[in-house]
This record gives C-alpha cells, sequence and structure tokens, in this order.
C-alpha cells in the first residue's frame, strides 16, 4: 500500500482534533477508524504497551468530559444502550505518535504521518495568529499615538482658521 493510496484531506484529521484540559487531542474512536482497526482492537494494543503512554501522551476522560462532548459532537450512547462500555481515551501529539509503534501496519504507518503533517501545521496556523494578534496589537497603539497627534495637528489648524476678534476702540474715558 502506497502513501499516496492513504492521502486523505486534511480537513478530515483536523476535524478529529479537539481541545481537551487544554490539550490539543484525538479520540481513540476516531484515530481506530483513520487507522483501519476497531477501537476495542486499538485500546487492547494500547493496554498491552501501557508503559507507551504516559499521562501527558494519553488520558481518559471523565464521565463528566465524555457526557459533555456525548452532547457537542456526539459520541457513543452512553452503556447499556449500545454505546461504549468504557470511556473514551484522548491521545495527544506524542500519544498519536506512539500509536504507530503498537499498530505494526503500513496503514498505521501512513495515516500516522498525516496526522503528524496535520498537527505541525495546526501548531503553524497557530503561530501565525499570535505573530498577527501581536502585529495588530502593535499597529493599534500606533494608531492611537497618531490619533492623538492628528487630534493635535487638526486643533493647531483650527487655531490658526479662527479669525482674531477685532479689537473695539473704547468709547470714553
Amino acid at each position: 500500500m502506497t502513501e499516496k493510496a492513504l492521502v486523505m484531506p486534511q480537513e478530515i484529521i483536523e476535524n478529529k482534533i479537539f481541545l481537551v484540559r487544554g490539550k490539543k487531542v484525538m479520540f481513540d474512536r476516531d484515530l481506530a477508524v483513520l487507522y483501519g482497526v476497531t477501537t476495542g482492537n486499538l485500546n487492547k494494543a494500547v493496554n498491552r504497551n501501557r508503559e507507551r503512554f504516559p499521562d501527558d501522551f494519553m488520558f481518559q476522560l471523565t464521565k463528566e468530559e465524555a457526557d459533555s462532548l456525548r452532547f457537542q459532537i456526539g459520541i457513543s450512547k452512553t452503556a447499556g444502550r449500545g454505546g461504549r462500555r468504557f470511556l473514551p481515551y484522548a491521545f495527544t501529539e506524542n500519544g498519536v505518535a506512539m500509536l504507530s509503534t503498537v499498530l505494526n501496519s503500513e496503514r498505521a504507518i501512513h495515516v500516522n504521518i498525516q496526522i503528524m503533517r496535520t498537527f505541525t501545521k495546526l501548531r503553524e496556523v497557530l503561530a501565525t495568529h499570535k505573530e498577527l494578534a501581536n502585529k495588530l496589537k502593535e499597529l493599534e497603539g500606533k494608531i492611537e499615538r497618531h490619533d492623538d497627534e492628528i487630534k493635535a495637528v487638526f486643533d493647531a489648524i483650527r487655531g490658526l482658521m479662527m479669525q482674531p476678534e477685532p479689537k473695539k476702540k473704547k468709547i470714553g474715558f
């Protein structure tokens, strides 16, 4: 299987990256679909290699987080209703990279490369936005300074344009 055969639009991967606990993560079910395995098999592979997935690589959602996501993005139904029996796992960028070492398939390697490129692109976009925000803030500061300077110029021009009142002669003593 060639890398070209697995190319998927980057937007598909981008739409599967979420912000949870202040970290950009992908969920086990989404990764399983991308890798072409079941969520159960993906989690089994992870559990067999648990030492490769410290807490900053992967964490399990709390019930409250899972419930919140269920309403926001439509993850599986609750257990007992045909849904998941276990709370979902969230994989950080490092966790996703580690997945390619425990899922030994050509597809996993190629999908992982695409995911890593997507994370890199998102980092670059965020850096660009930060730079742009900083430049905008700097520009706003310059405009405010210029506004004050322009106002002073207009005040001076108005002062020059005003006709001096003619001096009236005093009548009488």
